[in-house]
């Protein structure tokens, strides 16, 4: 495989025209630019990355539908995952992250419980205002309101509020985008949230729990 020279110049067409025509016929025609334009630059990436990251895993293009009201079969974006960092590329460009998505029962125990501790919370804290401060969005699904037992007046009750937590920075299509200057800039996004990803995997962690 050739180094990472930037995605298609049609993968942002192709998005833009899948999420007008999620249909199979769309999928059959269009498959070699996803091929071309989409996959192989992702596992280009993934390799450029490599050295520093790990090895990374690219989400298949397909959705489960199992469950789901919307029987849409594709994914309007291209996903893929390095440990608890991920790099997603759709018509609106590109999307890098870091961090915990959706932390599980086990995992958020751990979590409630290190904000809480006065020493491992402050420096959560601290990490996250960095992150805010240097532009990075701060994400995560949130409860409505505090969790149960925890005093409303708590200095971090707005991370205790936490379900999930990471950090992700975005850039709409351009030129970039095509070219090599793409990995820079997935790289030091997620050096930028090296700290946030090091404080969730010493207190929290991989959840304990039996897969479903």
């Amino acid at each position: 495989m050739t180094g990472f020279a930037g995605f298609g110049e049609a993968a942002v067409e192709f998005y833009d025209g899948l999420e007008v025509d999620n249909s199979k016929a769309y999928w059959t025609d269009h498959r070699e630019v996803y091929e071309n334009d989409v996959r192989i630059p992702m596992l280009a990436l993934m390799a450029e990355l490599e050295p520093e990251f790990g090895a990374g895993k690219i989400f298949r293009p397909y959705r489960d539908v199992r469950f789901s009201g919307d029987k849409t079969p594709y994914k309007t974006h291209c996903g893929a995952i390095v440990g608890p960092f991920y790099v997603q590329l759709g018509s609106d460009g590109l999307r890098v992250a870091g961090g915990y998505y959706r932390m599980a029962a086990d995992q958020l125990t751990r979590f409630r419980a290190a904000v809480a501790e006065d020493r491992t919370g402050e420096d959560l804290r601290k990490r996250v205002h960095k992150l805010d401060v240097a532009g990075l969005e701060i994400n995560g699904e949130q409860l409505k309101t505090r969790p149960r037992g925890v005093d409303p007046d708590h200095p971090r009750v707005d991370l205790l509020r936490r379900k999930g937590l990471y950090g992700s920075l975005g850039w709409e299509p351009d030129d970039v985008l095509h070219e090599a200057g793409t990995t820079d800039r997935v790289r030091s996004t997620w050096r930028s949230l090296q700290p946030l990803v090091d404080w969730l995997t010493d207190h929290v962690g991989p959840s304990e729990l039996p897969r479903r």
